[in-house]
């Protein structure tokens, strides 16, 4: 019984070590891109399975969700509009690609240029721009927000963040 004890040790290890790789193996990846959307619509969100390509992490809701689709059909998904717009800045297609962001108001898709944007949002990457489709008080255009993004004036910077929180 000695002899056999460890071969069943190292059997089972085995074991145990191919049962995760085949686990492995079968699990679906990430979705970073999708192709083929030459209409450039807003496509569906398969939520907890797509990576925002500019912070990497998974996308776990709709709400402050964000879309790039490239003239080529290529779209690419964002958990916040901040990464989005940071993603975007330096990519070739960027004035022709078309932005799609799901509001906080309608919960809908719309054209990222035509939302209204709040400043303090909590949002994904705490960069505190909401998109609404319609506009309230205290809300900037897409102009302005991106701006703001290009230059750091976001919820993330601590001097902006007390200046509008009062933090």
């Amino acid at each position: 019984m000695k002899k056999l004890l460890p071969i069943l040790v190292s059997i089972t290890l085995v074991a145990i070590i191919a049962g995760i790789f085949i686990s492995l193996a079968k699990e679906e990846k990430p979705i970073v891109v999708v192709t083929g959307n030459k209409e450039q619509k807003p496509l569906s969100i398969k939520l907890n399975k797509t990576n925002d390509p500019q912070c990497a992490m998974v996308i776990k809701e709709l709400r402050n969700s964000a879309q790039v689709v490239a003239p080529d059909g290529r779209t690419w998904f964002f958990d916040d509009v901040g990464c989005m717009v940071l993603w975007l800045k330096n990519k070739p297609f960027k004035d022709k690609a078309k932005m799609w962001v799901y509001t906080l108001d309608t919960n809908r898709w719309i054209d990222a240029k035509k939302a209204r944007y709040g400043v303090t949002d909590h949002t994904p990457m705490h960069y505190g721009f909401g998109a609404r489709e319609k506009d309230i008080n205290n809300t900037i255009s897409f102009e302005e927000m991106k701006l703001r993004m290009y230059r750091g004036e976001n919820l993330t910077n601590p001097k902006i963040r007390k200046k509008l929180l009062g933090i």
